[in-house]
């Protein structure tokens, strides 16, 4: 397994991991990060917060993250509310009848 290291166009440094095989390098994708619930989106939420004070990202890139983690956040909170809510009409239009 080898990784490369390159710069993109703002200077930042990106990573790609390969696995060697034959000769020929493949990209490996990165693990994916856990979103599944308000507890993880919470976690990402703080690991870019860690990221920007330790200044491992530019606290530019780091706002632009916590923003679409908060979109994800909303869009979380919306779906578990709209459950609940369904839950709720079918209970009580069960009682009606």
């Amino acid at each position: 397994m080898a990784r490369n290291l390159a710069h993109d166009s703002g200077g930042k440094i990106e990573s790609e991991v390969y696995d060697s095989q034959d000769d020929s390098l493949t990209p490996t994708p990165l693990p994916k990060i856990d979103l599944r619930d308000s507890h993880a989106i919470r976690r990402e939420l703080a690991a870019v917060y860690r990221d920007m004070r330790t200044r491992k990202i530019e606290t530019t890139d780091g706002c632009k993250l916590a923003y679409v983690l908060d979109l994800i956040r909303k869009s979380y909170e919306t779906g578990v509310l709209q459950e609940r809510l369904e839950l709720l009409e079918r209970t009580i239009d069960h009682r009606r009848h």
